[in-house]
């Protein structure tokens, strides 16, 4: 029998599976931050340009159904911090519009930027992006400034539940360091993913060559931070959820929950070994060319097992830091038990979403870009 506990497990491993999907989908950003970095003439920015233009999409639908599913799933958390962080979440949707406009407009005719400016907001996208989102992420270990006030909902004069206990709406997340930290962690692990997609769809040996050597440096940045914000992460005390939904304070919670965990930390593991596993393959052989896919999985099950890490086992995966009590959990955030059910018929379709979404990626990349494909195309970015 299918219970309520069981439901709200089944869909923060939907919502941290899609987290995960979408930081793979990153790699349009990680690749577009390197445009001019790479890129040394006009041909070669148009060739790196068309590459992650067939992706961008992807990427663009992933992040608005991460959003839908956690409004849907988890409507409280949607509130409080959509509501709330309104100008730290503002910041990441702009520098996704910025990307749409960017493509869809820089080869028009007589467009306001001219194609340099659009490029501009490219690269201006590929690191907002990635940054933002990490340090958004950053707050689901380190907490947010808000209050929750169910009994507010039966007031006529102020039916407002969560209301947000900074002036910065937050911009404050970017005062505490650590959070800082897992956002350039996830924008170098967006470059990296991007070299890699860029050594496997663009045949250029000149352009493989700079992506294999940028590769070295991105890599070695990523990892540092990486592993400063896990080990950090593992040392530092969490927000359990105790007795009659009570939160407290415990040393060492996400320690613990590796170690009580141990599918969540196989998880995780596979997703370290898999990352690791592609960046040492395309050092050693410069044959090697599909580290995309090794490294995509890694990072997909790598998110996958963090965001696990930090709502199950009786952990609160939103804290709030102004009033312990206030904290959002599994249980007290997610929507009724009817509405789970019913969505979660609905997620019965996603196989057969992810092998559509397949089946486009393998139509897409039938061919790898060319200098000879920019040259003569009449369709492209």
């Amino acid at each position: 029998m299918i219970t309520y506990t069981f439901l709200q497990y089944y869909w923060w491993f939907l919502i941290s599976l899609l987290a995960g999907l979408l930081v793979f989908l990153m790699f349009v950003q990680g690749g577009n931050s390197l445009l001019f970095t790479l890129g040394k003439s006009e041909e070669e920015r148009e060739m790196l340009v068309n590459s992650t233009g067939r992706k961008w999409e992807f990427t663009f639908t992933t992040l608005v159904t991460f959003g839908g599913a956690f409004f849907a799933s988890f409507p409280l958390f949607y509130s409080t911090s959509f509501g709330g962080a309104y100008w730290l979440w503002m910041l990441i949707l702009l520098s996704f519009v910025l990307q749409a406009v960017s493509y869809e407009f820089q080869s028009k005719l007589g467009n306001v930027l001219g194609r340099r400016g659009y490029r501009v907001l490219l690269v201006l996208n590929g690191f907002l992006g990635p940054f933002l989102l990490g340090v958004a992420v950053a707050t689901f270990f380190n907490g947010s400034q808000f209050v929750v006030s169910k009994d507010n909902m039966a007031s006529l004069a102020m039916p407002i539940v969560s209301s947000w206990a900074s002036s910065f709406h937050g911009l404050e997340a970017l005062l505490n360091p650590w959070n800082l930290i897992l956002g350039f962690a996830v924008f170098f692990l967006a470059r990296v993913l991007g070299l890699f997609y860029f050594i496997n769809n663009v045949e250029d040996a000149e352009l493989r060559r700079r992506c294999r050597l940028k590769l070295r440096s991105d890599a070695v940045l990523f990892l540092i931070f990486f592993l400063a914000f896990v080990g950090w992460v593992m040392m530092k005390p969490g927000f359990a959820v105790g007795s009659e939904g009570v939160v407290k304070m415990e040393p060492h919670k996400y320690f613990y929950n590796l170690i009580q965990m141990p599918a969540v930390a196989a998880i995780f593991g596979l997703g370290v070994i898999g990352v690791l596993f592609a960046l040492i393959r395309t050092w050693i052989s410069k044959s090697f060319v599909r580290g995309i896919w090794a490294a995509g999985a890694g990072t997909v099950l790598a998110v996958l097992g963090l965001l696990l890490l930090a709502g199950y086992n009786n952990t609160a995966y939103y804290p709030s830091t102004t009033d312990l009590q206030s904290s959002l959990t599994l249980q007290n955030s997610c929507s009724s038990e009817f509405t789970l059910k019913v969505m979660s018929g609905v997620s019965l379709l996603i196989p057969f979403v992810l092998a559509y979404i397949a089946y486009c990626w393998n139509a897409m990349d039938l061919k790898g870009i060319t200098r000879k494909e920019i040259q003569n195309s009449k369709t492209k970015y």
